[in-house]
């Protein structure tokens, strides 16, 4: 075996992985770094998708011991603290075992039932980042060594194996977080890499100690809303690029078909006033900056073209928005009960419930649905003669003896209708469970884990439209005039080859929808 990754330390500093190292099969180059306290953003979600280095500074970390040692006097005071003088949940009249390290380990015990799929290790690896952040801030009692537990598997490509079903995202991400932490404690499975492993094993490799648990610490590891926001922040960042995707798709479009640029006109939608619509017409015309009109195509294009500012500016809108949501969830602190040494108090209430970010992970599913009606409208556009200034019927080299992209386009709408039956809300699907303890609950994890699925779809629905639009160019359609389209069109080139004769699209599809991953974004930021 090679190197090992050194541990973490939280003395001053807590890091992790060198410049280089390999840990099982996965080799490391490079870490982003991340330093507490600081703004947890969705970026740093999808970079923890990679090992990353977490550093805490000094005054983080005196908040973190003296919040321990608050709870310790407070338990020791004989005052009644939830989960560490009491049971859980619906049990909390019942007392506690006498070991405090028992009583945490069973609560992990009990809870690891989930079930289904394991989720993506890059979801996993949010979640834990969004629960170091959470615990780093000095208010749920847990010593600076579960952080640096959090910390040093960042700094390793692990990921605990989740199983995906089990939270109703009301008491925290109890039941995907208890299977990390087990994971952590050396027991269940870990991703390294693609490979599946014993956790104990997986941990041995990369040079790390099982975490072991004292006192309310594993109530602070399971208690929060991290799964919830981890995987709606994933799906935040990846609407944006795939409104950059959209947008971008559309000048190229309307390029190729020598559609005027009217309906980009920031008076016009500037006197609309909504800011998402102004900014999605400004990255239009900025796109189709040197493009060149037809003159020959209808005064009005069909609305799948005419109102795309309309359209991906609503989208852009409400993404940023329930961005902001998330990103406030990922900064705050989900637990229960909340210490604050300071003040002397120990507050019990409702930080684990994920209504906030339920609501906005709802909404992600919504607009991304319709960006993904949106490409399918386009995709068909190109393929119907009538309406693509004479481009053969299916985008096929010799239609009859070719079908071009038929299978395509069939695909394509499978998608969108999965898409559509897959948007339901899922925060007001409440239902009472554990003996009416939780008699209302948000179900924010799965309305964040479906809000992440529906942006991984809409790729491929994008993906479809992008080859589509190779395929035109090369069978006749308008080269684009602008710099934005005739990059983006070599690069689709350079990845997806013309349809001629007839083949399985399936990779060029994926291929396609990397290219449109790497499109700028920042000037749809907000």
């Amino acid at each position: 075996m090679d190197r090992r990754y050194p541990a973490a330390s939280v003395v001053g500093m807590v890091g992790g992985a060198e410049e280089s190292g390999r840990c099982g099969l996965v080799v490391v180059r490079a870490c982003r770094v991340l330093r507490f306290p600081g703004r947890l953003t969705p970026s740093d979600l999808e970079a923890a998708a990679e090992p990353v280095r977490v550093e805490i500074g000094e005054q983080a970390l005196r908040g973190i011991r003296d919040c321990r040692a608050y709870v310790d006097e407070v338990v020791a005071s004989g005052r009644p603290v939830y989960g560490a003088t009491t049971g859980y949940g619906s049990l909390v009249g019942y007392h506690p075992r006498p070991d405090p390290a028992e009583q945490s380990q069973g609560l992990v015990d009990f809870l690891a039932t989930g079930q289904g799929e394991a989720l993506p290790p890059a979801v996993v690896r949010a979640m834990l980042l969004a629960r170091t952040w959470s615990l780093a801030q000095g208010r749920s009692g847990v010593p600076p060594s579960v952080v640096s537990a959090l910390v040093d598997a960042l700094a390793t490509p692990l990921a605990p194996v989740v199983p995906e079903y089990g939270s109703v995202g009301a008491s925290g991400d109890l039941t995907p977080l208890a299977h990390a932490v087990a994971a952590l404690m050396g027991r269940g499975e870990m991703f390294v890499g693609a490979t599946r492993l014993p956790a104990s094993v997986a941990l041995e490799r990369a040079g790390l100690a099982p975490l072991t648990l004292a006192g309310r610490d594993g109530l602070a590891l399971v208690n929060g809303t991290s799964l919830t926001s981890a995987a709606a922040g994933l799906a935040g960042a990846r609407a944006l690029r795939s409104v950059a995707a959209g947008l971008a798709l559309s000048a190229l479009l309307a390029e190729v078909l020598g559609a005027g640029h009217e309906f980009t006109s920031e008076r016009l939608l500037r006197a609309a006033g909504h800011r998402g619509g102004i900014d999605a017409a400004g990255y239009l015309r900025e796109r189709l900056r040197g493009a060149t009109p037809s003159g020959r195509r209808p005064l009005q294009e069909p609305y799948s073209l005419r109102c795309v500012p309309q359209l991906a500016g609503a989208v852009l809108g409400a993404a940023r928005q329930a961005t902001e949501v998330v990103t406030t969830d990922l900064n705050g602190v989900s637990d229960n009960p909340l210490f604050f040494p300071g003040e002397g108090e120990v507050v019990h209430g409702g930080n684990f419930f994920s209504q906030p970010v339920a609501f906005a992970a709802d909404l992600l599913s919504i607009v991304l649905t319709q960006l993904a009606n949106l490409a399918e409208r386009q995709l068909d556009l190109l393929m119907d003669p009538h309406r693509s200034n004479g481009l053969p019927a299916s985008l096929a080299a010799e239609p009859g003896r070719q079908h071009g992209l038929t299978g395509v386009q069939i695909t394509a709408t499978a998608i969108v209708v999965a898409m559509r039956r897959a948007v339901t809300p899922a925060a007001m699907q409440s239902i009472p469970t554990n003996q009416h303890n939780q008699d209302v609950v948000p179900l924010g994890t799965q309305a964040a884990l479906s809000a992440y699925e529906q942006a991984r779809k809409l790729r491929w629905v994008q993906g479809s439209l992008a080859v589509a639009l190779r395929q035109a160019v090369h069978l006749g359609g308008r080269e684009p005039g602008s710099a934005a389209g005739s990059e983006l069109l070599a690069r689709l080139a350079e990845r997806v080859d013309p349809v001629d004769p007839d083949r399985p699209l399936d990779v060029d599809v994926r291929r396609a929808a990397g290219v449109l991953d790497e499109l700028p974004t920042a000037p749809l930021a907000g």
